[in-house]
């Protein structure tokens, strides 16, 4: 799979700029998000109208991850307008493993247009149950990783952690309901516990959709972060 640019800026440039003046059938379009290098793959999403079979949408989402950056912000873009689009998609974007290695991605903007995409399937029990269960791992990890942490680990390190746990937590605040209770109470109670104050918003979202944890829910309402507590108050 050729994932590079081209030779040189100068021919990368002009070879992009000739792409965005071209028309291409849709499968050569998928043919280039298949094996083609970085603007191909950029350019090919962004061309993309439509998908007709979970073939097309494999080929479009396989790039949502270990890919570059352009490529993957393309992609993801691509994908939450097709779902906004037509309901009748849905099931071809069936690989919930892929969408939940892309919500921790390391660009924000990826992130929640991913959880967006997501949120549009989470009616189909079948997609949004195995989405769920690898969130959960994911934030588990997170979660463990970060107790095991001391004063002396660089900050950087910390801060991964707390942004997967972020990303996973707002997922869970549209995919609560598919969360074994005892499983999202163990989450709450220790994301609550984290000093990120972030964290600690994100589980109060959680919680007020739900009548779990009312002690907890008591402990955010007078947290001492505005925004911790301001969330209850909204919600009124």
């Amino acid at each position: 799979m050729n994932t590079g640019f081209y030779a040189d800026l100068d021919t990368n440039f002009y070879q992009a700029c000739d792409m965005c003046d071209r028309n291409f059938s849709h499968t050569e379009l998928i043919e280039m998000l298949k094996n083609g290098n970085i603007p191909q793959k950029q350019i090919a999403a962004l061309k993309l109208d439509y998908v007709y079979s979970k073939e097309d949408a494999l080929a479009l989402i396989s790039n949502l991850t270990g890919c570059d950056g352009k490529i993957r912000e393309a992609v993801v873009l691509k994908i939450y307008q097709i779902l906004s689009e037509k309901q009748n998609v849905y099931k071809f974007f069936n690989y919930p493993k892929i969408f939940a290695n892309a919500t921790i991605d390391i660009n924000a903007n990826i992130c929640r247009l991913v959880v967006d995409s997501a949120s549009l399937m989470r009616n189909m029990k079948g997609f949004a149950n195995e989405y769920t269960n690898e969130i959960i791992k994911i934030a588990n990890e997170a979660l463990k990783e970060l107790d095991s942490f001391i004063f002396r680990d660089k900050k950087y390190v910390i801060n991964k952690q707390l942004f997967k746990l972020y990303w996973c937590l707002e997922t869970l605040k549209n995919f609560y309901s598919y969360v074994p209770q005892n499983l999202l109470e163990e989450i709450l109670s220790k994301s609550a516990a984290q000093k990120e104050y972030t964290i600690r918003e994100k589980t109060a979202q959680i919680l007020i959709l739900s009548d779990i944890l009312p002690e907890l829910k008591q402990q955010l309402q007078n947290d001492e972060n505005y925004y911790v507590k301001t969330v209850f108050t909204k919600s009124l």
